[in-house]
């Protein structure tokens, strides 16, 4: 392989063009082909990598059929599309990022790796988590605190970034999508696996969808924010939250980038009277659970509880982690140890910079693109923490859960 990396970005969504972007600024890769069905989205990645017209595709399908033109693919297309492209590209040679989830069903992911397998090609899944300096630091401090015993987590989604993304936006329904455990929540179980250390056996799972029904509409609501009356008084306006994206360039580019190709009030305007994203929240076809709560027991006796919740502030995850002789709480920004000798604590900063911060994830998203590309240009599969073994073992558990909420039983895995 030579000194850069050379790409092809197969989805070139938010996720898609964050990972381009970050493997491009390092210096060790180069984008060099797209695929994405939607133009405005293709035509951005070709202009920024100055990509030539038989480098850009519609359909992944064109550039797989293709002879190899890069060295590496990301595979960011939605979540019911990664495996064709996934099973196509590894039999092609190709090297591959693959957003998570790996796939929405356990065959599915079963092929994806077993085609990485087979080819002889690296495969890293985007669980980001693993990868940031927070969970670099939790680790690093666990030995503190003794016998790992218990750990209480939660996802605060906000109640915004719910709205935008699972009821009015592409994971609102489960037979479009995935689940919402899979499609947000199994960064936060693939975490735990990899702080836990140890291998889930049970899982037992409650939640549903509480709040985004009709029934739950206040009185004179209209099915469209800009012809409703109360929308000045909803948490959940699409006018007050899009509108307050312009002149943001982050916000901008997530959620407002999602929702319109350009940054005007016009279109704004226009999107949120014709298009999915000025929808009532309680007038949408969503049937994502809007709160959800994992019992998870490990080996040994270990036990992990989940809440993932619409209803909060958008922030970092929360996590109180109990062990035989001190406890440690974080909030993505610090981690607090107690140790229970001396009866004393410590706040220990998590160590980045505001710029790692921006990269996505706290980091967390540099953090696997750097691995990937090294892992590529050293041979060293080790670099890659989430490979198809680890992952799948965390989807499992993910899977698992939703069969416990909908069938009310406790799984044994």
């Amino acid at each position: 392989m030579s000194d850069q990396v050379t790409l092809a970005v197969v989805g070139a969504g938010n996720r898609g063009q964050q990972y381009a972007r970050l493997a491009a600024g390092t210096g060790r890769a180069r984008v060099v082909a797209v695929a994405e069905p939607l133009a405005a989205r293709r035509e951005v990645v070709a202009r920024e990598y100055d990509l030539p017209a038989d480098a850009v595709f519609e359909d992944w399908t064109a550039l797989a059929a293709r002879p190899r033109l890069a060295d590496a693919v990301v595979v960011a297309t939605q979540d019911r599309d990664h495996v064709g492209p996934a099973v196509a590209f590894a039999d092609a040679g190709y090297h591959i990022l693959l957003e998570k989830p790996v796939a929405p069903t356990e065959e599915e992911g079963l092929a994806i790796a077993a085609a990485a397998e087979r080819s002889g090609v690296r495969l890293a899944v985007c669980h980001v988590l693993r990868y940031t300096p927070h969970t670099r630091l939790v680790k690093d401090l666990l030995g503190r605190i003794g016998a790992l015993v218990a750990v209480q987590h939660l996802e605060p989604v906000g109640w915004w970034h719910f709205a935008h993304s699972y009821v009015r936006g592409n994971w609102r329904r489960a037979d479009r999508a995935t689940p919402l455990l899979l499609a947000k929540a199994c960064h936060d179980v693939d975490w735990l696996q990899y702080v836990v250390g140890r291998r889930a056996v049970r899982v037992s799972s409650f939640g549903s969808l509480f709040h985004f029904r009709p029934e739950q509409a206040p009185p004179g609501a209209s099915d469209r924010c800009v012809t409703c009356r109360v929308e000045p008084d909803c948490p959940y306006s699409a006018v007050r939250l899009y509108n307050s994206c312009l002149g943001n360039p982050n916000r901008e580019r997530w959620p407002l980038g999602t929702v319109v190709d350009t940054f005007t009030a016009d279109a704004v305007d226009a999107a949120l009277r014709d298009g999915p994203y000025g929808r009532c929240v309680y007038a949408c076809d969503n049937d994502a659970v809007d709160h959800q709560v994992v019992n998870i027991e490990y080996e040994g006796g270990v036990t992990a509880s989940i809440t993932v919740s619409a209803f909060t502030p958008m922030s970092d995850r929360k996590t109180r982690i109990m062990g035989t002789r001190g406890y440690l709480e974080t909030d993505g920004q610090r981690v607090y140890v107690y140790d229970f000798v001396t009866g004393t604590g410590e706040t220990v900063e998590v160590p980045h910079d505001g710029a790692d911060a921006a990269r996505g994830h706290g980091g967390g998203d540099a953090g696997l693109v750097d691995a990937f590309l090294a892992a590529l240009s050293t041979a060293d599969p080790d670099l890659i923490t989430t490979g198809p073994t680890e992952s799948l073992a965390s989807h499992r558990v993910v899977w698992a859960a939703e069969r416990a909420r909908r069938d009310g039983t406790v799984v044994t895995l």
